[in-house]
Formats: C-alpha cells, structure tokens, sequence
C-alpha cells in the first residue's frame, strides 16, 4: 500500500563522531517527534527507503528503528510499516488557514510565560573597531601575564596534589579569604575574621547577593539622585520600591534620609561612599556618622560598595564605613580592578550569620567560587606581585589623569566643567550646555562611539548633564582619539 510521505527529518550524519550511526538516526527522529513534526499514528519511510534516502545500509535502519521500539518512540504495525507510537498521545497541531500546512514551532518562541529584567540591558559590548568609553575600568594590559600564568600553574599543582579539585565551601577557598580579612584589617581598618568574609564573581554578584538576602518585595531601598544603575536594576527585580535623596559635593542628602525614615520604613540604603558613582565626590565624616546613626535607630542595613579603594593620589582615604560600623554595614568590594576584572573576584563583608545566608543563596545559585582562579589570586597578595602592579598601576594611572585633564581642556574649553578625581580612575564631566551632551549621544553611533547613556545615572528618571568618563583603561593616544571623537560628536570642536 502506497502512502504519501513528506520528509521532516533532519538527519546529518557525522561519520567522524564516536557515536554510531544508528544512533544518529535515532536522535534525530527523536528530536523530529519532540518538536512536533512527527505526531502519533504518523508512518516513517520502510527501512530499504530510509536506506535509500540517507545512503546507509538496510541494516543501519533496522537497527536505529529497533532501538527506537525498544524506547517506546515508535511501533511496528505489522505488514502495514513503522510508525510514531499511539502511547505517545502526539496530535497534529491545526491547520494554519491559508497554507493548507501545520504551523511549524518557532524555537525562538517560547510557549510559555517568564519575566524578563526590568530597565535596559546594562552591557555595553565591546566592537570590533569601535571607541568604548568605560566608566572607570582599568587598563588590563598593565598586568604581567607570565607572573599571572605562574601563578595559575602554581594554584594547579597545590590543588592537584592536596585532591581540592572538587566542590567546596560556598564562601570561597578559606586561604583566599584569610587573605582578603587579614588584608582588610590592616588596609582598611575592619576587624574581622574568615567567618565575616564570602567570596564573590566581582562585586556586581557581591551586590545581587546583599540585596537578595536582605530584601524582600515591596520593601524601600534608598539610593541617591544619582547612583549605580546595575544596583538599581537588582533592586527592582528582586520588587523593591527604589526611593532616591539629594545629593550634593559633601555626599548624599542624610537630612532627606533622616526625614524619609520618620515617613516610612527603610530596609536598606546603597552607597558608594569613598568615591561616589557617578559623580566621584567622597561623603564628608559628619555625614557618615549621622547615617549610622540614623541606620542603628531606624533599623536598616547599608550597603556599601567600595569598588575602587586601592586608587587614590593625594590624601589617605577615608576608612570604609563598615570598620567603625560592622552590625550595620555590609561591604562590598572587589579585586578586579586592582587586578584583572577577568579574574571575577570580589567579596562580601558582613556578620557571620549574614555570611551564612549569603553561603545559602550562593549554593542555590553557583554551587561554589573557582578554586583555581582564588588559590592564584592568593599566591599573587601573599608573594607580594598584586602590591607591586597595584603600585606601578596606580603611577602610570595618576599620570594619565593629569593628562586627560589637561586634554579636556583643550578640547572641550569652557563647554564642560569637571574636578580631577582625587581617587578612582573616572572623571565626572558635566556640560555647561545639555544641548551638547544631547548632540553628543544622539552621534555617538555614527562617530562609533560605544557608552552608557547619562540618563543611566538617574534613579528618579530626572535629567542628567554629565557623564562619568574613564580614562585609566586608555594610553594618551587612545584618549585623545576617544575626546575628539566626543568633541566632534558633541558640535563643540
């Protein structure tokens, strides 16, 4: 009996592959029936014309279908053929009305609902040949590769040798961790222990961890006018309520955070104190006690992300907030910028039953840190090779501050206004006239210039006149293309 047959499958046949070709065949009919193309009661080709078609022995089908039998895909019936098994309960889908045909599934189509991040994608990709403006990254260039590519072998050996090649402690490896809290109470005035310190990829993850474990729907996060999107961003998605207060050259507005508090309560307030984001301005003293103050009477937890600490080129800095505050502060910080943000290291500093939960969430959601790249990162502070780069880094990027000042004013001139950072590695450039700064966004693309917008700075969604500037990833040549680029992009030069 004559049937009409109409090919779906999409058989590619690898005769390099391990896998037989049997098998082959039988995947790929599988994958036909589970995308719908082949439904219940459907009849495959005879085993000579499958044979036929695919250019392969009789045999070879014969076995690829009697595998498929013996898996409940397909059935015999009989004299009449081989055909998709009842049991399977796979109709046709209905006729699309025009073609005479069943609609073929879209796999970029998902049949089902998921909820997708609020806001923008935060990424700006890099381009081949396109001019990316950071906002404060470092030059990854400067770090040594073979001190790197020791280390790493070195990490190698010691895990190979001691079997630590496995899972471990959610926290991170306790040698990295004894480092960091050691290195943090010496640099940075933090008394703490292994137990306070959770390992993290970057400080980004640090953030989702805090926020994840501290907040829960509907509860009021502050954050100043202008802040830290990707911060922002994780706020909303874990369905906090975003509440932004004043910010001005001292710091953020603890007056507009004191008032707020007697209106409503606040779970959490995000900062970047030592070199505020975007704007680079460090909170006073004064403004700092008075918000730990306001955070032990009110109740609520800060969180604060000291992303750039180990750069700065006059005065000391200022101590985190956490190492006079532990039991309201908890800390953020990284190991990217001071070494590669490849590497993907940050930490998390808080009491140790916070760490405990922020173990819990990273287990649900990692299973654990990389051992390797912590152990070399280790090997690099102990033997003293992270000091020595973060040291002939921090010159070559103090010389590049003072140029690109120097470089601002002769292609901007009086159009922009801005302060040389005192630390980090941006400038806060702000725009006599905003028309400028719209030109300029508005050309960046034709001038293939690759930025985050200034309006991602705005947490209330106001208007925004400046735009935060990297320029420690860039040598003299490259920023001076980058700056005249915007210059032209922006109608000032």
């Amino acid at each position: 009996m004559l049937r009409p047959w109409r090919m779906h499958l999409d058989v590619r046949l690898d005769h390099e592959s391990p896998l037989p070709i049997y098998i082959q065949i039988a995947n790929a009919i599988v994958h036909d029936i589970e995308r719908g193309r082949l439904v219940s009661g459907e009849f495959l080709p005879s085993t000579r014309a499958m044979a036929q078609l695919l250019s392969v022995n009789r045999k070879t089908i014969v076995l690829a279908y009697d595998e498929l039998i013996a898996q409940g895909w397909i059935e015999s019936a009989g004299t009449s053929g081989t055909k998709v098994s009842d049991a399977l309960g796979l109709r046709p889908p209905a006729p699309d009305v025009g073609s005479g045909e069943g609609p073929v599934p879209d796999a970029n189509t998902p049949l089902y609902d998921f909820k997708a991040p609020p806001g923008r994608p935060l990424a700006v990709p890099k381009e081949r040949n396109a001019y990316k403006i950071d906002e404060g990254s470092p030059d990854g260039r400067l770090f040594p590769p073979d001190v790197l590519a020791r280390a790493y072998r070195t990490a190698m050996t010691r895990l190979s040798r001691s079997n630590t090649l496995s899972y471990g402690d959610p926290r991170g490896s306790l040698e990295l961790r004894e480092v960091i809290a050691a290195m943090l109470k010496t640099e940075r005035g933090l008394s703490i222990g292994v137990e306070n310190v959770c390992l993290t990829r970057g400080s980004q993850h640090g953030i989702f961890l805090a926020a994840l474990t501290i907040l829960r729907p509907g509860d009021t996060v502050v954050v100043e006018d202008l802040t830290y999107e990707p911060a922002v961003m994780v706020f909303r998605a874990i369905g906090a309520r975003v509440v932004s207060i004043g910010l001005d050259e001292d710091g953020a507005d603890v007056d507009a955070l004191a008032r707020l508090c007697e209106r409503e309560r606040v779970s959490l307030v995000f900062l970047t104190p030592h070199h505020q984001f975007p704007t680079t301005v460090s909170l006073r003293p004064e403004r700092r006690l008075r918000l730990i103050e306001l955070a032990r009477h009110h109740r609520f937890a800060i969180l604060e992300d000291d992303y750039d600490h180990e750069f700065h080129f006059h005065s000391q800095p200022l101590l985190p907030m956490a190492s006079y505050a532990p039991e309201n502060v908890v800390y953020v910080g990284s190991l990217s910028k001071l070494a590669l943000p490849v590497l993907r290291l940050g930490y998390v500093v808080a009491p140790a039953p916070m760490i405990e939960a922020l173990a819990h969430h990273v287990s649900l959601l990692d299973g654990m840190g990389n051992v390797i790249t912590e152990t070399a990162v280790s090997t690099l502070i102990q033997e003293g090779e992270l000091r020595r780069h973060a040291r002939k880094a921090g010159r070559i990027y103090a010389r590049r501050r003072d140029t690109f000042a120097v470089m601002l004013h002769e292609i901007f001139g009086h159009h922009v206004t801005f302060a040389k950072p005192q630390g980090g590695l941006a400038f806060w450039i702000r725009f006599v006239d905003p028309a400028c700064l719209k030109r300029m966004e508005e050309n960046a693309a034709s001038m293939n210039l690759r930025f985050a917008p200034s309006e991602s700075y705005a947490a209330a969604g106001k208007a925004v006149t400046g735009l935060r500037v990297g320029f420690a990833s860039m040598t003299e040549a490259e920023a001076r293309q980058v700056l005249l680029r915007m210059g032209k992009a922006s109608g000032i030069s």
